[in-house]
């Protein structure tokens, strides 16, 4: 069986974020998606040895690189059309749903049971940890175009902020007292 699969992966450079928004620095899915896993595994690491958790730092980190995968087939749809109201939510999740079934059935049948958990996000844990570092990738962004003069940014930066404080969540409160403050510097005051 062939599989374009890991083809249709390689596409999400092509695939821009925050569409409705005028950007310093352009971001495109692929990228943002690094960046999530990235702060995924920082997020799980902070929840083992801050906080005494027993979570898969390697696994949370592959579910955030596949987190926006379905966006291959749906595009990124910014959020606020995507959660404009309930019955356009509920109708994105559909569309999101059948994407990642798609994607699902690019693959040969003996890889699908690894890559379901991942593109579907079935362990709770891991999704609670991955939507976090999604949102915190977010607020970087935020962070970074307010630092380069970009106003376009400032309400979403204090809904996102707000949005990271109350997710209750000791581990991302420890990331934005340790190390949130750092993005707003520049190289040369990063000494």
């Amino acid at each position: 069986m062939k599989s374009h699969f890991f083809a249709y992966i390689s596409r999400l450079r092509f695939i821009s974020r925050w569409a409705l928004m005028r950007n310093t620095a352009p971001e495109n899915v692929q990228e943002h998606s690094h960046e999530t896993a990235v702060l995924a595994h920082a997020l799980a690491v902070i929840r083992n040895e801050r906080f005494g958790g027993h979570v898969d730092a390697g696994a949370a980190a592959v579910a955030a690189l596949y987190h926006d995968a379905p966006e291959i087939l749906t595009g990124d749809l910014p959020t606020p059309i995507k959660y404009f109201n309930p019955a356009i939510k509920t109708a994105y999740q559909e569309v999101e749903s059948a994407a990642e079934q798609k994607l699902l059935d690019l693959l040969p049948p003996e890889l699908q049971g690894v890559y379901g958990p991942i593109l579907r996000q079935s362990d709770p844990e891991l999704h609670a940890l991955v939507k976090a570092a999604d949102k915190l990738s977010a607020y970087i962004k935020c962070v970074e175009e307010l630092k380069a003069g970009n106003g376009e940014f400032r309400d979403a930066a204090v809904q996102t902020r707000a949005a990271l404080e109350t997710m209750a969540m000791p581990e991302v409160d420890y990331f934005l007292e340790t190390f949130m403050d750092s993005f707003s510097l520049t190289l040369d005051e990063l000494k």
